[in-house]
């Protein structure tokens, strides 16, 4: 983490459930939070594309080795979500999944590999199935790799 990042805010989803759930999950350190309804939860922090603001919200996410899995569902609207586009743009992000905090990078998987991870997700989160039935857009698959470098965002 850079020094002028250690001193930058972290603004958190304006959605109040979801802004909410941030809280509780970073004031547990993970402890209370890391699940959503069952579901495993992680928090994401991104780079605004157009801002540069730290942005974090909190998702549903799957594994594929080391690697942590999120889907671009944005509740199968047929845009993607701002936190997708902010991290195609500036691929660089911060994840916390329970106590851990780390660095990453995220990309979109290929064709091939969405092929093999979307049953991985959709058996996480069955309703992400309906979401895409609900848009015409390819829901993305969101691979985030773990930085090889020592510090987070």
């Amino acid at each position: 983490m850079t020094a002028q990042e250690q001193h930058e805010t972290v603004e958190d989803s304006p959605v109040g459930w979801v802004a909410k759930h941030i809280r509780r999950y970073v004031a547990t350190d993970g402890a209370d939070g890391g699940s959503y309804h069952g579901y495993p939860a992680l928090l994401l922090t991104t780079r605004g594309r157009r801002s540069g603001t730290l942005r974090r919200t909190a998702l549903i996410y799957g594994r594929d080795g080391d690697n942590h899995l999120l889907v671009a569902s944005n509740g199968g609207s047929a845009q993607h979500p701002a936190r997708y586009l902010n991290l195609s743009a500036d691929p660089t992000v911060e994840i916390q999944v329970g106590g851990e905090r780390f660095a990453g990078r995220a990309r979109t998987a290929t064709a091939k590999e969405r092929a093999r991870l979307w049953p991985v997700m959709t058996t996480v989160f069955p309703t992400y199935a309906r979401y895409q039935k609900d848009t015409d857009r390819e829901i993305p698959v969101v691979i985030i790799e773990r930085s090889t470098g020592t510090g987070a965002r």
